[in-house]
């Protein structure tokens, strides 16, 4: 077995970043690994582009992370399609501004940062939980959601750029299920673009994580491994301890058993922990036991897809619900008699 195709995620800031590159082989590492480097837009300075022309020269493969300020969400959603049409806008003037070349463009598509905080901490808003009814009612906005993203997929292909996105897995039951209900509550948008990435991050989903990532991997394009540290400030997430050296090996051999591409969040975590460089001598053909709580998850995803395939249909759950009790009626009945 060879290497996969390797993509490493990135969102430092500026300066952080610059220092980042900074240190020695990092650069010749990605090289090495023929690396693609998904590059987190977190501003459109004149620092930052510095930053992307330089790996131009250096014959990095650079990808555009397409991000939103944290007020606005951060990640993409719903309820921000006008601010990531604006933000891609802005973004194309900078590049041309600076000359600045790209593979690609990546959609990341996930619950607003805020709000996500909000959960995570265990103190939602009041008018966040007063919104979940009026979300699960609403199939309008997030069908004119998906159109509107779509038509900047379509603008980006006008412009000559291929697009991914960046999925959480429990997309797939949502699709099993035939269903929204995900998006209308979570206010995720599942669109087509020309590559998928599944974020199936095992350090976050232990001691079950690489069956989890081995369940859903034949349903990604790309396979999200991670995290190796770094990231967005989020409670609860911070504080979980990386992967491993053995536990990022594991994850990896997996992915190349899936015959999958890979993309390694993040290249930050990967230096700080050593691991860029030893992947330019890893062993990617040694044997792996297939995860052992595959059934597990399997479990979870059925009954999963069955929540959602009934919460798109509650007439389904009245009609079981009078049924019952109508039997009970007639049971009672005819003990009587």
């Amino acid at each position: 077995m060879s290497q996969p195709k390797i993509t490493f995620f990135c969102e430092l800031p500026t300066d952080e970043l610059t220092k980042l590159l900074d240190g020695r082989f990092v650069i010749d590492d990605l090289k090495a690994l023929n690396a693609n480097l998904s590059l987190g837009i977190l501003d459109l300075t004149d620092e930052r582009a510095k930053v992307v022309k330089r790996l131009n020269k250096a014959g990095v493969t650079v990808i555009a992370w397409l991000l939103l300020p944290e007020e606005d969400g951060y990640w993409l959603n719903a309820d921000n399609y006008e601010k990531a049409a604006a933000r891609y806008v802005s973004f194309k003037a900078w590049t041309e501004a600076h000359d600045l070349d790209w593979s690609g463009i990546g959609l990341d598509i996930e619950m607003d940062i805020n709000e996500l905080r909000d959960i995570m901490t265990g103190n939602p808003s009041r008018q966040f939980v007063k919104d979940l009814l009026k979300r699960y009612r609403d199939k309008q906005s997030v069908e004119k959601a998906r159109q509107a993203y779509q038509a900047l997929v379509d603008l980006i292909h006008a412009d000559g750029y291929p697009v991914e996105s960046y999925h959480l897995p429990l997309i797939s039951e949502e699709r099993r299920a035939q269903s929204t209900v995900l998006q209308r509550l979570a206010r995720l948008v599942d669109i087509n673009t020309d590559h998928e990435v599944l974020m199936l991050y095992s350090s976050f989903l232990r001691p079950d994580g690489d069956s989890v990532l081995w369940s859903y991997a034949p349903d990604a394009d790309s396979i999200g491994v991670g995290s190796t540290g770094g990231g967005v400030d989020l409670p609860g997430v911070i504080d979980i301890d990386p992967l491993s050296w053995e536990e990022f090996s594991r994850d990896l051999r997996l992915c190349v058993m899936q015959q999958k591409p890979v993309h390694i969040f993040s290249l930050e975590g990967c230096v700080q922990q050593e691991f860029l460089s030893k992947l330019n001598t890893f062993e990617w053909d040694h044997p792996m036991p297939i995860p052992g709580s595959v059934n597990k998850v399997k479990v979870f995803r059925t009954g999963f897809a069955t929540i959602l395939w009934l919460l798109e249909r509650p007439w389904v759950i009245l009609a079981a619900l009078t049924g019952l009790i109508g039997l009970r009626f007639l049971f009672k009945r005819s003990h009587r008699s």
